[in-house]
C-alpha cells in the first residue's frame, strides 16, 4: 500500500478498541446474556462484527448479508442484494452490524426487508455514522464514533477494495 502515506488518522487503533469494548458492553447488558443474531454487512463490516462479538461473553449467531450501493466513492443510489442470509432469523433477536450509516438508504432498505423475515426485535449497529450525509430517517440503535463527512477507509472500509486492512479509520486529505 505505497499509498497509505496519505491516509491521516481520523480514530486511532485504540480508541476503536476502547469504543468497541463499551458497545459490546452495553449490548451484552441490555440482551442479559441471551442467544443472539449479528447479520454482518458485507464485505465493509467484517472486522468490527469479529472485534465486537469476541468481546460479548454470551452466544452469538452469525449471519451475512452483502448489498451494495457504491462505486468507488460514490454511491449510485441503487441499493443491490448481493448475498442474501442463508439462515432463518424468525422469532430471533436480531442485531445488524454495519460498518457506516452514510446516507441511510442501506439501510433503511434493510430493515424493512429483514423485518419481513419476522425478527422477535432487529436493532443497528454502526460503528460509525455520519449524520451531515442523511438522506432519510434513519438511526443506528448503537453508535460507536459519530464522523464529519470525510470519505474514510481502514477497519474494513475500503476504496476500490483497497486500505480494508488499515487497523485504523483514515481519511485522504485531499479528498
Amino acid at each position: 500500500m505505497e499509498e497509505e502515506k496519505k491516509v491521516k488518522v481520523l480514530i486511532s487503533k485504540e480508541e476503536l478498541e476502547s469504543r468497541i469494548t463499551e458497545l459490546a458492553k452495553q449490548i451484552y447488558e441490555e440482551y442479559k446474556g441471551q442467544e443472539v443474531t449479528f447479520i454482518c454487512i458485507l464485505k465493509g463490516s467484517i472486522f468490527f462484527t469479529v472485534e465486537l462479538a469476541k468481546k460479548i461473553p454470551s452466544d452469538i449467531n452469525f449471519e451475512f448479508i452483502r448489498v451494495s450501493s457504491y462505486h468507488g466513492e460514490n454511491s449510485t443510489g441503487v441499493i443491490k442484494m448481493k448475498v442474501d442470509l442463508q439462515g432463518d432469523i424468525k422469532g430471533k433477536d436480531v442485531i445488524i452490524i454495519e460498518d457506516i450509516v452514510d446516507t441511510g438508504r442501506t439501510l433503511s432498505y434493510l430493515k424493512e426487508y429483514l423485518k419481513s423475515k419476522e425478527p422477535k426485535s432487529l436493532k443497528i449497529c454502526a460503528l460509525l455514522d455520519k449524520k451531515e450525509r442523511r438522506l432519510c430517517d434513519m438511526q443506528a440503535d448503537y453508535v460507536g464514533f459519530d464522523i464529519p463527512d470525510k470519505f474514510v477507509v481502514g477497519y474494513g472500509l475500503d476504496v476500490n477494495e483497497k486500505y480494508r486492512n488499515l487497523p485504523y479509520i483514515g481519511y485522504f486529505e485531499n479528498v
